[in-house]
């Protein structure tokens, strides 16, 4: 027995089931919006901010230089005319902070723009190429991860030199096999993607699928590790300053002003305290936004 067709009633629908609640996202929105919702990360990068203005604005308020002397002055402890207090030769130790702050977060940004060009480059060449290249390419860098980083620094400033340029080398080419390695991962990845075979098929030479398709898409990376890198650089240049293989005068880093400081303990220890513990400010900082960025570049983060 069959019904008449006018005795079926369509099914009331209450809401829309094909609606789309959230509104789309680009990555580095999303990213953005994660960044902004981890207060470790929003406080380290306020901090950066402010010590930045501290390195750089700092010098034009103060009323005196890092370099004249006054031994009228020696070793006086922090007050009104000298908050941070002045050192063994009578020099103010707040404005040679600043211009330390400087020198560290140059070092810091300089080495590891280095590299990050020297990185890029070759773990984009070794990823993509692959085969024997690549196998040879990694064998030399398993080679220098085999030195401790320690060990490598010191050896090849005490073969270059002290001074801030030779900083700078060393540094750049100390942290670019890290870079390199995590390049390479990407793009191993990235290489067998339809966009990467279909620029192939269009005729797009290496260079430009390398440079213009893989490289783009590890931005993310990239931008984590060198966040991460910079406070390893300002601590490595640190070190070097405190065993006398780092900034030299007239130059001034806050590595070099705790080695000074140190020959003031204990009776003058605010000459050690005060460039430290701005040191551990700086790396803090870093680490709480790289932390941040890895976390917002996370995609099993994403709600």
């Amino acid at each position: 027995m069959s019904l008449p067709l006018d005795s079926f009633t369509p099914l009331q629908q209450t809401q829309k089931t094909d609606v789309i609640n959230r509104p789309s996202t680009t990555l580095w929105q999303d990213a953005r919006r994660r960044f902004k919702k981890n207060p470790l990360a929003m406080g380290g990068l306020i901090v950066l901010v402010l010590i930045c203005l501290f390195g750089f604005g700092g010098p034009f308020l103060s009323h005196f230089n890092y370099y004249s002397n006054d031994l009228s002055h020696t070793l006086n402890p922090p007050s009104w005319v000298h908050p941070f207090g002045t050192d063994e030769l009578g020099r103010d130790i707040l404005t040679r902070a600043m211009y330390g702050t400087q020198i560290s977060l140059a070092i810091g940004f300089g080495s590891v723009l280095i590299n990050l060009t020297i990185g890029i480059i070759y773990g984009g060449i070794s990823g993509y190429v692959g085969g024997r290249i690549d196998n040879l390419m990694q064998r030399f860098i398993d080679i220098i991860f085999s030195v401790p980083d320690m060990l490598y620094v010191i050896l090849l400033m005490v073969l270059l030199g002290s001074g801030l340029r030779n900083i700078f080398i060393v540094l750049g080419i100390e942290y670019w096999v890290t870079m390199a390695r995590i390049i390479r991962g990407q793009i191993l990845t990235l290489r067998e993607q339809e966009f990467v075979l279909a620029a192939r098929t269009l005729g797009a030479s290496t260079p430009r699928i390398l440079f213009k398709h893989l490289l783009p898409n590890t931005v993310g990376q990239i931008i984590v590790v060198s966040a991460l890198q910079i406070p390893a650089a300002i601590f490595m240049e640190a070190f070097l300053s405190f065993i006398g293989l780092g900034v030299q005068p007239p130059w001034v880093s806050l590595g070099y002003m705790a080695a000074e400081g140190r020959g003031n303990i204990p009776g003058s220890a605010f000459a050690l305290i005060f460039p430290a513990a701005l040191i551990a400010i700086l790396m803090l900082s870093f680490n709480f936004i790289g932390d941040g960025l890895r976390d917002a570049f996370d995609p099993k983060m994403r709600k």
